[in-house]
């Protein structure tokens, strides 16, 4: 009969062991699906970040060409009106 309840202690201990590397396994997934969450989390602000970025970037190339073109036009104008003032000058003389 010791021998018997020997046994059954001893089943019993492995048995608890096996629970505990259990709950240790789901403990330890549950803390991987979090950190992947918060993983997942953290790329989809990166990819919002970026997106809004982007938008950005082409706005400032928008307003860059603009004043490209602004300033072509208006350097043209200053050339135009210095050959007038040239024009008015040469004819003074």
């Amino acid at each position: 009969m010791v021998a018997h309840t020997d046994r059954l202690g001893e089943a019993l201990a492995s048995l608890e062991k096996a629970f505990a590397g259990l709950e240790s396994a789901l403990d330890a997934r549950a803390e991987n699906l979090q950190n992947r969450q918060d993983l997942e989390n953290e790329v989809r602000i990166v990819h919002e970040d970026r997106a809004g970025l982007a938008r950005e970037l082409d706005q400032a190339q928008f307003r860059a060409n603009r004043l490209e073109e602004v300033n072509r036009e208006v350097s043209g104008r200053l050339v135009a009106a210095m050959e007038t003032i040239r024009s008015v000058l040469a004819h003074e003389k």
